[in-house]
C-alpha cells in the first residue's frame, strides 16, 4: 500500500507517539492513555493492520524498566503500564498479557495474526532488576479471536523466556529464547528461534552468546537479524547482521567497509535486505545489502538530497526502503522514504 508506519516525537521530546504516513498525511496513532507509543518493527501486510506498543494511564504496581521502556524517552518510560496493540480504521485496539503488567507486540500478518511478547505472573529468579517477571513470545488472533497461543522455549536448553520479532503470511514466526535477563535482548536473546507449527527450531548464531535477534521473515521463510559474533563478547552489544536460509544456515553478512558492526532489519522477497552499520565510533549508516554486497546507502543516494541516512528499517517488494536520516542544519532526525530510480 506504501504506507510506512513508526514513531514521531511530540514537542519537547518527552514522549512520542506512534505515526502513520498514507499518501502524503500524517496521521497521530495515539496511545492507550499514557504519555508514549510507538511501531518499531518491520512486519508487513497488506490489510491496513498496524501494531505496536502503548502506554496505559495505568499505575505499573512493580515499577520495571519493562522491554517497552528502552523505546521510549528517558523522561516518561517508565511508572506505566504498556501493552501491544493493533491499530485498524482508526481504532487502537489494547492487546491481553499472560496474567502479568505488560505486553509488546511486533507486526501482524495478513491472516490477521499477531506476534509478540507478554509478562506472566511467574517471579523469575534469572530477571535482572527491576524486571521481575517471565515473559513468553505470543500470538494473538487471527483478527479479534480472542485466542492467546504461547510460544515455548527451546526444549532442553534452560531458557525461561521467549519473544517473537516477526512472523510471514504462513504463519512461521521467529524471535528469540533465552533468560529472564532485562527484558530486552542481550541474556534473553541466547538463542535465534524460528518456531513451526509453535515447534521452536534454533537457526544458529555466528558464535556469540547473546543478541541473537531475528528481525524479519520473508513469505519464503529466509530470516534476518543480528547476533554477536564472538563469545569472547559475552553480553556486550557486538553485532554483525545475519542471513538464515533453510538448507544453507546461517550467515554473517559483515559490515559496510570500514565498519566494525551491522545488524539487518528487513528483508524482501527478492532476498534485498537493509539495515544499519557503524563504525568504531557509532557512527551508523543505512545499507543495503543485494546480490552478495553491502552498500552504503548514502552512496546511492541521487539528486539534491543532503540528509544522512542514518538508518534502513524495511523494504518492500517494489524496493522502497524505510528509515530515518539526520539534516545536519537543523540537528534533527527525520523518517525517509526512499524509491529505486533505474536507468
Amino acid at each position: 500500500r506504501g504506507w510506512v508506519a513508526g514513531r514521531s516525537n511530540l514537542s519537547g521530546n518527552q514522549s512520542r507517539h506512534a505515526t502513520l504516513w498514507r499518501n502524503g498525511a500524517l496521521t497521530d496513532l495515539g496511545t492507550l492513555g499514557g504519555p508514549n507509543s510507538a511501531v518499531l518493527w518491520p512486519v508487513k501486510n497488506i490489510r491496513g493492520i498496524v501494531s505496536g506498543i502503548a502506554q496505559t494511564d495505568e499505575p505499573d504496581p512493580l515499577n520495571e524498566t519493562w522491554s517497552c521502556g528502552f523505546f521510549f524517552p528517558p523522561a516518561t518510560r517508565t511508572g506505566k503500564r504498556c501493552l501491544g496493540f493493533r491499530w485498524e480504521d482508526g481504532v487502537m485496539t489494547r492487546l491481553p498479557t499472560l496474567g502479568g503488567t505488560h505486553g509488546f507486540a511486533t507486526g501482524t500478518n495478513n491472516l490477521g495474526q499477531t506476534v509478540g511478547w507478554a509478562e506472566n505472573n511467574v517471579h523469575d529468579p534469572t530477571c535482572v532488576e527491576p524486571q521481575e517477571l517471565q515473559f513468553r513470545a505470543i500470538v494473538w488472533g487471527p483478527g479479534d479471536d480472542p485466542q492467546v497461543r504461547q510460544l515455548r522455549p527451546l526444549p532442553g536448553s534452560g531458557d525461561s523466556v521467549t519473544a517473537a520479532t516477526a512472523l510471514n503470511y504462513f504463519g512461521q514466526v521467529v524471535g528469540i529464547s533465552g533468560i529472564c535477563d532485562q527484558a530486552v535482548g542481550r541474556l534473553s536473546a541466547i538463542h535465534s528461534v524460528l518456531w513451526e507449527h509453535g515447534r521452536p527450531i534454533d537457526i544458529g548464531d555466528l558464535g556469540g552468546v547473546a543478541w541473537n535477534t531475528p528481525m524479519a521473515i520473508n513469505q519464503r521463510g529466509e530470516v534476518v537479524g543480528f547476533a554477536n559474533a564472538s563469545a569472547a563478547d559475552g553480553a556486550n552489544f557486538n553485532p554483525r547482521a545475519f542471513l538464515w536460509i533453510r538448507g544453507q544456515g546461517i550467515r554473517n553478512l559483515g559490515a559496510v567497509p570500514g565498519d566494525l558492526s551491522s545488524q539487518a532489519t528487513g528483508i524482501n522477497e527478492w532476498r534485498q535486505i537493509v539495515g544499519q552499520s557503524c563504525d568504531v565510533n557509532d557512527n551508523c549508516r543505512g545499507f543495503l545489502w543485494q546480490n552478495g554486497e553491502m552498500t552504503d546507502l548514502n552512496d546511492l543516494v541521487v539528486g539534491d538530497y543532503d540528509d544522512l541516512i542514518t538508518t534502513a528499517n524495511d523494504i518492500d517488494d517494489f524496493g522502497r526502503i524505510t528509515g530515518q536520516a539526520f539534516d545536519a542544519d537543523t540537528g534533527q532526525f527525520f523518517a525517509f522514504v526512499a524509491k529505486p530510480v533505474f536507468g
